[in-house]
């Protein structure tokens, strides 16, 4: 997800800038990105420091089988 949101590709961004007004930049739209982009960074980094919190809630649903 982060790839389609990220230079040198963000396929995303390029999508975006093709559907907004003239007067918006790319640049305006890379600037937007970026608190997306450290927080889907930010939470890949707590889910490889503590890993037992991604499977916290599936060992409550199924009791741990």
């Amino acid at each position: 997800q982060t790839s389609f949101l990220t230079p040198p590709v963000g396929f995303s961004l390029f999508y975006l800038k093709g559907v907004v007004p003239k007067e918006v930049t790319i640049k305006d739209i890379y600037v937007g990105v970026i608190p997306f982009v450290l927080l889907q960074v930010s939470m890949v980094a707590l889910c490889l420091t503590f890993p037992q919190i991604v499977t916290w809630l599936p060992e409550q649903m199924y009791g741990g089988r």
